[in-house]
């Protein structure tokens, strides 16, 4: 018997004539994502060539190749600063608070409110819990800072109308208080408005699994259990490894708005640092190099966390 013998071809590599056959077929497409991709370029990648500044001794006025070469010198200086660690220590306290409270509790509103079968409540009461994401935290600041207030504030009339305390409580010079007062007032600005994420992927459940089970003699906290929240883990797992990536890069308006000289060992953080102790000084050079950090950790962390969350739910964004 002869051999039968297969030969396997090799597949046809792609062409430059596959893309623009593509290209032809969805070119609306792709002419709509055209400003997308310029406003990208235009924001995000050619303000990198600013970098360059954290390592020249920058001088306004002066053109680039007249700059002053110093390498890493703003960076030792950095990592020498012990306001830099106390500035890097407020951060990660108040990110990773906030990622709790901010993360955790919109998930559960967002179950309870789609709980609600009365419609006219349901949407009362969404529309509010995210009215105050529209409200600047230039007003946002100044109506916590009333309520927390000791001549007639809110919460001081209510704690000793109650004889919780009996004399009014300086919220806002304490600062082992700071971290929970900027971390409740983004709870309450921004819980309505990350809950319309979560409310959206419940609606993409479908409706007979809730019929199914209710068949099957499942009780309404069964159903959120078993269908609920498997349904919209998938938007939990990315919104999270986002999230994350963000943790060191928290901004600086809330603690710039309800901070004082009384808790500024409490308040700063490394972008008011790089605020007060780079641009505030006219040292350009190493507020840049501030910035530099502050991106490069929130990529470790992001590709960390994706790669951590793809190997265990095999949920990514990469």
């Amino acid at each position: 018997m002869k051999a039968i013998t297969t030969t396997m071809k090799p597949e046809p590599k792609k062409s430059a004539a596959s893309f623009w056959g593509k290209f032809r077929q969805q070119k609306y497409l792709y002419m709509m994502a055209v400003p997308f991709v310029l406003w990208a370029f235009v924001f995000s990648y050619l303000p990198l060539w600013g970098w360059m500044m954290a390592f020249q001794k920058y001088k306004p006025g002066k053109s680039f190749f007249e700059q002053k070469w110093v390498g890493l010198q703003y960076f030792r200086e950095l990592f020498q600063d012990e306001q830099f660690f106390n500035a890097l220590r407020n951060t990660l306290a108040m990110s990773i608070m906030g990622l709790l409270a901010g993360f955790i509790i919109p998930i559960i509103f967002a179950i309870l409110l789609n709980e609600v079968r009365l419609q006219v409540l349901k949407r009362f009461v969404q529309t509010v819990s995210y009215l105050p994401h529209f409200v600047s935290w230039v007003v946002a600041a100044g109506i916590i800072t009333k309520m927390l207030s000791t001549d007639n504030g809110a919460v001081n009339d209510l704690l000793m109308g109650l004889h919780i305390i009996s004399e009014p409580i300086q919220f806002m010079a304490k600062g082992n208080l700071f971290w929970g007062i900027v971390t409740a007032s983004d709870v309450w600005k921004e819980t309505g408005w990350n809950t319309i994420i979560y409310l959206a992927a419940i609606s993409g459940i479908g409706p007979e699994l809730y019929e199914a089970a209710r068949v099957d003699g499942a009780s309404r906290l069964q159903q959120v259990r078993h269908i609920t929240f498997p349904g919209i883990r998938g938007t939990i797992v990315i919104l999270l490894i986002m999230s994350i990536g963000h943790l060191i890069s928290i901004g600086f308006e809330k603690q710039f708005l309800l901070g004082n000289n009384l808790v500024r060992d409490y308040s700063q953080t490394l972008d008011l640092y790089a605020l007060n102790y780079g641009l505030g000084m006219g040292r350009f050079s190493f507020g840049t190099a501030i910035n530099i950090f502050n991106s490069v950790v929130s990529v470790i962390l992001l590709f960390t966390a994706n790669g951590i969350f793809k190997k265990i739910t095999k949920e990514s964004i990469i």
